[in-house]
């Protein structure tokens, strides 16, 4: 893992696309994951450090408080998004994290344009791994 830059704060949706060209223009891999990461449990963890295994910057991608109530339910998040970021920032796996407000993270990932994704199979607790082409993305 190389260090993203000396801001530890979750990056802000309007910077996100600037930051990741400057990674990019660095000639750094992106890779990018995304959840709730409300509970954070073993799981996640592997997850993460299979991330750092797989390119440069680790980007987390979390849904906002709202989102997650929408998905989970009334009684989520248990931890406030600022919260859940801070976390996350606080793992040797992870660069950066970004918050969205989408049901999705298609925004954030058209944003970022990054060179790996990785996603969970919440309900089996494993992991699949898909690269992106950000060639396929709209520009």
């Amino acid at each position: 893992m190389s260090a993203a830059g000396p801001a530890r704060g979750p990056i802000p949706a309007a910077t996100l696309a600037e930051a990741a060209a400057r990674w990019r223009g660095e000639g750094r891999t992106i890779v990018f994951t995304n959840g709730v990461f409300d509970l954070l449990h073993p799981g996640h963890l592997a997850l993460l450090s299979d991330c750092a295994q797989m390119g440069d910057i680790v980007l987390v991608a979390i849904n906002d408080d709202a989102s997650v109530a929408r998905l989970k339910g009334p009684s989520r998040p248990i931890y406030p998004a600022p919260e859940r970021a801070e976390i996350l920032l606080a793992l040797r796996w992870v660069d950066a994290v970004t918050i969205f407000s989408e049901d999705t993270p298609l925004v954030t990932i058209e944003r970022v344009r990054p060179h790996v994704g990785r996603s969970v199979e919440t309900i089996s607790g494993r992991g699949r791994t898909r690269f992106v082409d950000p060639s396929g993305l709209p520009a």
